[in-house]
């Protein structure tokens, strides 16, 4: 069978069918990631009212990639406390923010109360706010220097508040990459067990891939295709977002953007190796706005949300660091053709 007989038949792509649909024409891929867009959703576009914080950029770990950790290219560091995140909490609840989507960095210094704590004090405060936290990256690290197990955070998780989880730190799961970008960091198969832990527990997560750095096309297919596995067996991701690599400010030393066209087809490509992940998000964070837009043709159907302010990104120099208006979000969505609908945290139609 060939692999355009494979896609109009709606077969299950293998790693040489994923790596062999980079070679397609893009609007021929464009094409075959829209019909499973439209089967899915129609013309839905997805995008939620939610506020990012950061509360901290120490962190023991050394990424090459990352612009926004204090320990290298970043001379400020800093540490919240829980009294300036809840304020930041207030001030967005008057904004009509539906979900708080808290990520740090790993810094040995706070304490895991620290970490913890601030859950359970919004969710007193706001228990109508959806909170996203701690990644799996977050997750290992809290373990390790608290001599803990995986489950046990997971535990005080769902004890302290946590609703969903979000799905950073897995960069790309192959392990020379890694070992080059994030090494000692997670590793690939301890992130893919957080999330399945996570799962097992009844909760929903979120999935990422870092692209566009010293990774192979191969390598993202790979990435795909365990994501793909596990859910196969949890179920319990929501969305997969195709993170695309920003090259200010740190050590990997990429010289040359990717293409809109690269990210296009890796965006339409992730909906068609990824059959059983409901969501694709296009996050207009690291991709642009207009290229964010523009992927609802080629399979995307969230654009995440307003975010009020963004950190990690945009120390990169992504174009994020104050969000975007509700009503502009929503304008953009319908001038591009697409109708807006405001999801909750779990892609439930508000």
């Amino acid at each position: 069978m060939t692999l355009v007989e494979k896609l109009k038949q709606k077969q299950r792509l293998t790693l040489e069918d994923g790596i062999a649909l980079y070679d397609m024409d893009l609007l021929e891929l464009g094409k075959y990631a829209s019909i499973i867009r439209e089967e899915k959703f129609g013309k839905k576009t997805y995008y939620n009212i939610n506020r990012h914080i950061n509360p901290t950029n120490i962190c023991k770990d050394v990424c090459q990639f990352c612009a926004y950790s204090s320990s290298r290219k970043n001379p400020n560091p800093y540490a919240m406390t829980h009294d300036e995140i809840l304020n930041t909490v207030e001030q967005s609840v008057k904004n009509g923010i539906k979900e708080v989507h808290i990520v740090s960095a790993h810094n040995p210094d706070t304490g895991l109360e620290w970490y913890l704590e601030v859950f359970s004090k919004i969710k007193a405060k706001y228990p109508q706010l959806h909170v996203k936290a701690l990644t799996a990256a977050e997750i290992h690290f809290l373990a390790t220097e608290y001599n803990l197990t995986h489950q046990d955070i997971i535990d005080k998780m769902v004890e302290y508040g946590v609703d969903s989880m979000p799905g950073g730190g897995a960069e790309i799961f192959d392990e020379e990459v890694r070992k080059r970008i994030c090494g000692g960091k997670v590793s690939s198969d301890d992130w893919l067990e957080i999330h399945k832990l996570w799962h097992k527990a009844g909760k929903k997560s979120n999935a990422t891939m870092l692209f566009g750095h010293i990774e192979s096309r191969a390598n993202r297919i790979d990435h795909m295709i365990r994501l793909r596995n596990l859910q196969d067996e949890t179920g319990g991701f929501n969305a997969f977002i195709p993170l695309v690599y920003q090259r200010e400010n740190n050590y990997l030393k990429v010289e040359n953007d990717l293409t809109a066209q690269e990210i296009l087809k890796t965006m339409a490509i992730s909906r068609l190796i990824l059959d059983n992940i409901p969501n694709i998000k296009a996050y207009w964070v690291t991709s642009t706005v207009k290229l964010a837009l523009l992927s609802q043709e080629f399979g995307a159907n969230d654009l995440d949300g307003t975010i009020e302010k963004e950190s990690i990104n945009s120390a990169a120099g992504a174009k994020s660091a104050n969000g975007l208006a509700q009503n502009e979000f929503v304008s953009l969505i319908k001038n591009s053709g697409f109708i807006p609908v405001e999801r909750d945290s779990l892609y439930n139609e508000v």
